[in-house]
């Protein structure tokens, strides 16, 4: 057998040793899947770092023509997107409030165009009501109404001697001296005149300051007697009676009734003077100065003497230019 020399011997043995070490150090530190993807990672977030040095790209970097964005992009973006949110919640509840806003206007809006016309509808019934009573034209006195009561008064000639003879009781308003004109005004002819009584007795009531009474009195009768001489004094006097009683709206109504259904009455002038002292109740004496402007320009030199001059001192109190 032939004996190597120790150096040989020792380098043999080395190899053989590592030979056999081998294969079991190669079976140790054999990579996993999961780390050589770590490390394929790593070399890749390395590669990153050296290509962008500013900050790490999105995921399409490389793999796209459009430029890489960076995290201060990103959070740039952010940003804008949620003052955009905010905004838009903000006009949101803006128009939710301008909604809301609108609603109630048309709700004030319909309540307050509802309301003008159940005032306006009722000054036209009124109206219409006040102008369908027929109003004839004829020539006639208001004041002297109360010279029908000589209808009580009995001559005392027709009387036996030993009967006492009746007297006239006279009006104590000095209107009623005034004669009648346009028509009879004698005993005999106030008693053969219904129509004359009731109007009288309407006149009675009114003088007594039984206002009421009177206004309904009055009324009976121009329904009674549409035709009557008297309906222009008695629509007149129902103002008058209703601007007594403090309801000048009601008398302005009535007076101006009386004045446009019968214009050439008797008793328009007169309604349209106390439709200027209705107006002045209600202050508004501008449309008071219409009134009277209105009366002057209508009826001119046929208005009565007196009536003229209660006319020229109400335009004064007025201020009528």
């Amino acid at each position: 057998m032939k004996i190597l020399p120790p150096v040989t011997a020792a380098a043999a043995l080395a190899a053989l040793a590592l030979i056999t070490a081998q294969p079991a150090a190669a079976q140790r530190q054999a990579p996993t899947p999961e780390q050589r993807i770590d490390r394929l990672e790593r070399q890749v977030q390395q590669m990153q770092r050296q290509v962008f040095p500013k900050g790490r790209p999105a995921d399409t970097a490389g793999f796209s023509d459009e430029p890489a964005a960076t995290q201060s992009s990103v959070l740039t973006l952010d940003q804008r997107l949620d003052a955009l949110e905010r905004q838009m919640s903000d006009i949101l509840r803006q128009s939710e409030e301008n909604g809301n806003a609108l609603r109630s206007l048309q709700a004030d809006l319909a309540k307050v165009r509802s309301d003008e016309e159940q005032r306006i509808g009722a000054i036209e019934q009124r109206m219409n009501e006040a102008a369908a009573v027929p109003l004839p034209v004829g020539p006639a006195e208001e004041t002297p109404a109360p010279a029908t009561k000589p209808a009580t008064t009995k001559p005392t000639s027709t009387k036996p001697a030993t009967t006492k003879p009746t007297t006239t009781k006279p009006k104590p308003d000095s209107s009623a001296a005034v004669p009648a004109t346009g028509g009879p005004d004698t005993a005999e002819a106030a008693s053969t005149d219904p129509g004359e009584l009731a109007y009288s007795e309407g006149f009675r009531l009114w003088e007594a300051g039984q206002y009421d009474q009177a206004i309904n009195k009055l009324r009976a009768f121009t329904a009674a007697y549409p035709r009557h001489r008297r309906v222009s004094y008695a629509n007149n006097l129902i103002g008058r009676a209703l601007l007594d009683k403090g309801e000048a709206r009601a008398a302005a109504e009535a007076l101006l009734a009386n004045y446009r259904g019968n214009p050439k009455g008797d008793r328009a002038p007169d309604s349209l003077y106390y439709l200027g002292q209705a107006l002045m109740q209600l202050g508004q004496p501008g449309q008071a100065c219409k009134a009277y402007q209105e009366l002057d320009a209508v009826y001119g030199s046929k208005v009565r003497p007196d009536l003229k001059t209660q006319v020229q001192q109400a335009e004064a109190k007025a201020q009528c230019s």
